[in-house]
């Protein structure tokens, strides 16, 4: 009993020492000019409770201990301002940007876009709404030093300086996505940039605390399914347009209110689209068994066959939201069908059949995914009267995922993804340190069935603790970080051979049945340290490294089979090909290791400004497809390209290599007038493997782009130019890519309901209608970028 005495004294003395007696600071925001400042954000940082100013730019806040303000403002620099007890009164000047300023909530620690050491990238406001596509790799491409996969319009994953896949993570405030899109490029995210607030792209030390396979970046879709402020009155939004490239119509919405502390929240979304339409090009040529067969015909198109989309999300959210306490959950259903482009099925059947119809000989059948998630995420957050401890906050989600391959109205191919996912931070403030301890708990349970089904069923753990602290020296802020995880990959039905034969009788044999459990832990040791330094009033240089291990995914390292939509046979890191065999021996798997450093130099004061970055990333183990130069057949097995038939499937396998990344990529604007503005922004990644083995596959062309804003009463216009590079740095089996240059304009008309205010706007997309190939694209032949497209809609707030 005394003990527990002793400890409840000790968590008192720790909770409450620093509590001081509550306060309230009064205060004027003003600018460079001494004019007020209304609509400015004002709150005490690590806590929950917030103000705006009036229109006089004045504020009165509760305070209960000594601490810190942060004061926001769209296109003003943040700032940050120590209080005590003793302050009654304050008076805040904000200086000008021209660079749009928002909070960055995968930071973790409550900072602006302007005060990251790490490079990010944020979509947030009109800009977001204006650039959203039905996809996170189509509506981020646009920003330097990312590019997209694009399986299609509707399945196109965030590429991030040459790194996609389970290298970049993809999260819902916070928390994993949780679908199967890091496992194949036509798998499509579960994430609605339609519904969301901002996306945020991170990339260096912030990222240790989303995962260890965050090595590239970490792409965050911040949406208010759960609000954490408090909703005064009903408020809402609404929006419908159409796209004439593929008959596509979109309709979304969205509702907020609240009272007496409780909150409430919907959203909804509801798309369909055809077969879009491109720029007349040649379809490939497929192989022929009797050379010069045909060697004159070549199909031409003007649309990809079976990329349509029918999606249907909707989500709802409630919480409570008190003065130090908030606790919420919300719901989201996802419902979409869309095609799978590029899609042949193949029957290996090689006897000769001169009556087989021309048409059977080409027959493409109709493949769609059914894509079904039921999405739960609680939180619960804590503000402490504490000095020390300053928040507490839980997050917590379910996600129950199911995709599935539908052939000819026949279920071909099922992945499902049941996820369990936990978060614990403590944010802090530690002598003159402040910072953010956490623990992150994950599982997942994969499973795929079905012909096609090239990855087993796999369930994965991890536990990790991690830790991210800050310190200002001056004008110096120093950041570190790390992250110890414990990651276990347990798989029960391994496929441990897989032959293929004929006896003297020309009698097929099969070898394939031998099954094996395969159990393996890794630890995965993150660690970073960076600094920016603001040598002059809205001028920084920021620079960081870090070193992440990450070990491979079930998909990586396991998969054995026919993938549908690649029209690939893919073989994971722990099998290897001896006489024609294959053999499953994954007895000595290190961990993908890597080192990046960036350094970055920016301005962000005035009417000029500029964001530069330099990144040179040196991995270990790299583990990436590789084709090996051999062909599939159903009947045979595997043999060299040269002895293979129509239909064959080229062999891709993961392997391990050294490799290295580096690049840069740099936005660059200029406030012509109060009413223009004009950008110029590119990025160039070159990806090599070590030892002049030649280059990495699917890297991303470099990309040149400029865009004029201009303002005109209620009108608003953007004339957009991205030119794509011809990418001739190629691996084994590729072939260059050609340069393109795509024109983009948009218009806004603003005019106002009643009580409502209302947006009128036209976007015309690649104006001239160029024909673009995705480098990046597994499919890049068969898939080209769409052709000319008007986009017509209506927004409406109120």
């Amino acid at each position: 009993m005394k003990q527990y005495s002793i400890l409840s004294a000790a968590v008192t003395a720790v909770l409450y020492s620093q509590a001081s007696v509550a306060a309230v600071i009064n205060g004027q925001v003003i600018d460079n000019k001494n004019q007020p400042i209304s609509n400015a954000d004002v709150h005490v940082h690590g806590k929950a409770h917030a103000v705006k100013t009036d229109e006089q730019g004045r504020f009165s806040i509760d305070v209960d201990n000594q601490g810190q303000l942060h004061i926001s403002k769209n296109n003003f620099i943040d700032k940050r301002i120590s209080i005590n007890d003793q302050d009654q009164s304050l008076v805040v000047k904000l200086t000008a940007t021209s660079v749009e300023t928002v909070v960055v909530y995968a930071s973790a620690l409550h900072k602006s876009s302007l005060e990251m050491i790490s490079p990010v990238n944020v979509l947030a406001g009109d800009e977001l709404k204006n650039k959203s596509k039905p996809t996170l790799g189509e509506t981020l491409k646009g920003l330097p030093g990312i590019n997209a996969s694009y399986f299609g319009p509707v399945a196109s994953s965030p590429i991030i300086r040459g790194l996609d896949g389970p290298r970049v993570k993809i999260t819902q405030n916070g928390l994993d996505s949780s679908d199967a899109s890091r496992i194949g490029p036509d798998h499509a995210t579960s994430n609605d940039s339609l519904g969301a607030e901002q996306i945020e792209v991170l990339r260096g030390p912030a990222t240790l605390l989303y995962g260890s396979g965050a090595i590239g970046g970490v792409v965050n879709v911040v949406d208010n399914r759960i609000p954490t402020d408090n909703i005064e009155s009903l408020t809402g939004a609404a929006q419908y347009s159409h796209d004439t490239v593929s008959n596509a119509n979109t309709y979304s919405a969205k509702l907020e209110t609240g009272h007496n502390n409780f909150n409430f929240h919907f959203d909804g979304t509801k798309r369909t689209g055809d077969d879009y339409q491109t720029p007349r090009f040649e379809l490939p040529e497929e192989a022929h068994e009797d050379e010069g067969e045909h060697e004159d015909e070549h199909e031409i198109a003007n649309s990809v066959e079976n990329t349509f989309i029918d999606s249907h999300t909707v989500n709802f959210g409630t919480s409570f939201v008190g003065d130090h306490f908030t606790l919420g959950v919300s719901y989201g259903r996802i419902d979409t069908d869309y095609g799978i482009p590029a899609h042949e099925h193949h029957d290996h059947d090689h006897a000769d059949d001169e009556e087989q119809d021309h048409e059977d000989e080409n027959h493409e059948e109709i493949v769609f995914a059914r894509v079904e998630q039921d999405r739960w995420q609680g939180l619960m957050s804590y503000a402490l009267h504490n000095n020390w401890i300053e928040n507490i906050t839980l997050r917590a989600g379910y996600t129950d995922y199911q995709h599935v391959e539908i052939e000819n109205g026949i279920i071909g191919t099922t992945f499902s993804n049941e996820t369990i996912e936990t978060r614990l931070t403590v944010e802090h403030k530690l002598a003159q340190w402040h910072g953010m301890l956490g623990y992150h708990y994950s599982d997942s349970d994969f499973s795929a069935t079905g012909e096609e089904a090239f990855t087993p069923a796999s369930n994965t753990t991890s536990h990790a603790v991690f830790i991210l602290e800050e310190r200002q020296f001056g004008d110096l802020t120093v950041e570190l970080g790390g992250r110890l995880e414990d990651y276990t990959l347990d798989s029960a039905t391994i496929k441990t051979e897989h032959s293929h034969g004929h006896d003297e009788h020309d009698e097929h044999l099969d070898h394939e049945e031998q099954l094996s459990a395969y159990n393996e832990s890794f630890t995965n040791l993150s660690l970073s340290a960076g600094a920016i330094w603001y040598y002059n009033e809205g001028h920084s240089i920021a620079l960081s490294v870090s070193h992440s291990e990450r070990a491979p995914l079930s998909a990586e390292l396991l998969s054995n089979g026919v993938h549908i939509a690649t029209g690939t046979y893919e073989l994971g890191l722990g099998y290897h090909i001896e006489d024609g065999e294959i053999h499953f021996e994954a007895d000595d798997i290190k961990q993908e290791t890597a080192t990046n450093l960036d350094l970055s130099f920016r301005r962000f004061i005035g009417d000029f400004g500029y964001s530069v970055n330099f990144f040179y990333n040196d991995i270990e183990n790299f583990y990436y497809q590789q084709n090996t130069g051999l062909v599939f057949d159903e009947k045979v097995g595997l043999e060299h390209a040269e002895d293979g038939h129509e239909g064959d499937l080229p062999v891709y396998q993961f392997v391990s290599k050294d490799a290295v990344l580096y690049g840069v990529e740099f936005d660059i604007h200029y406030q012509l007038s109060p009413a223009t503005m004009v950008k110029v922004f590119g990025d160039s990644t070159t990806a090599k493997l070590a030892h002049n083995e030649g280059n990495l596959p699917r890297i991303p062309a470099n990309k040149l782009g400029s865009e004029l804003q201009h303002s005109v009463s209620d009108w608003q216009f953007a004339f957009t130019a991205s030119h794509y590079f011809t990418q001739s740095d190629i691996a084994a089996y590729e072939t260059n890519t050609s340069n393109y240059t795509l024109f983009d304009i948009s218009a806004n008309y603003q005019l106002d309901i009643g009580t409502v205010d209302t947006q009128l706007y036209v976007n015309v997309e690649n104006i001239t209608d160029e024909l673009g190939f995705v480098h990046s694209s597994f499919i890049k032949e068969k898939a080209p970028l769409p052709g000319r497209n008007f986009s017509l809609g209506i927004r409406g707030y109120f």
